[in-house]
């Protein structure tokens, strides 16, 4: 039976006992059904002392209506993280479909998520809405981190304007990259990247051509995946996919690079 991992973005350290959140504990015990005894997985995206990632083994101690008592046992080193540090800077779609990118992006091993709004996103978010979405998706990335045993837990910014994104990342010297199904570059003539990768891709309507001319002055290189048009959401899973393949973990041996 697979372990069960729960997050909790508390200090954490072997010997202690901690009390879970309410979400957690009802997940533990009305989905998990876990009972007193029960072996579970906890992590909280931090580094420990000597900087290293790992989680704790742990053990329930005590379970009441609305809280559970949990005990923190050894700390074990662990870290699945990919050695290609990919950001995704993902123009904002509709419900699910935004949902279901953010969730299979963190299990594909991005390393940060910008939710961008441009000129075609048909999603209204103004105001309080864009922090509430922005809550709402870093949950969902917590929850994919359980499920794929990632213990570093990649963050969501706060939504940013097309511009800001092209300003924010004028200065860095990441290798650059801007979907975009008429571009002339495909994967096998890109430059191998120094550092970060940084991966924008449009909305469902797509991105404009003024906005990929702007992205392209802006130092964004247009890559094509193949001659046929993919809804955002294909997009952004298939484009990490081959770039962890490319420069990641994906390739056998890539863990010894």
């Amino acid at each position: 039976m697979r372990i069960p991992r729960i997050y909790q973005p508390m200090p954490l350290a072997s010997g202690q006992t901690i009390e879970l959140d309410a979400q957690a504990t009802v997940h533990l015990t009305r989905v998990l059904r876990l009972r007193v005894g029960d072996v579970l997985v906890l992590f909280n995206g931090k580094e420990n002392a000597d900087g290293e990632n790992g989680e704790f083994m742990a053990r329930v101690s005590a379970v009441e209506r609305r809280s559970a008592l949990i005990d923190v046992g050894e700390f074990v080193l662990r870290s699945p993280e990919s050695l290609l540090e990919l950001v995704l800077l993902q123009g904002v779609s509709r419900g699910e479909r935004m949902d279901y990118t953010v969730q299979k992006a963190v299990e594909l091993g991005v390393s940060r998520i910008v939710p961008v709004l441009s000129e075609r996103t048909v999603v209204n978010l103004k105001g309080e809405r864009q922090e509430k979405r922005r809550v709402h998706w870093q949950g969902v990335v917590n929850s994919a981190c359980e499920q794929c045993g990632r213990n570093r837990v990649p963050v969501v910014a706060a939504v940013q304007s097309f511009a800001q994104v092209l300003a924010e990342t004028a200065e860095t010297d990441s290798l650059k990259l801007v979907l975009h199904h008429r571009a002339e570059t495909d994967l096998a003539m890109l430059p191998a990247p120094r550092g970060a990768v940084s991966l924008l891709i449009g909305p469902e309507g797509g991105l404009s051509g003024q906005e990929i001319a702007a992205a392209e002055a802006a130092g964004f290189i247009p890559l094509r995946l193949g001659p046929r048009v993919l809804r955002t959401e294909t997009a952004a899973l298939a484009a990490i996919s081959v770039l962890q393949w490319r420069w990641g973990d994906f390739t056998v041996g890539a863990d010894s690079k």
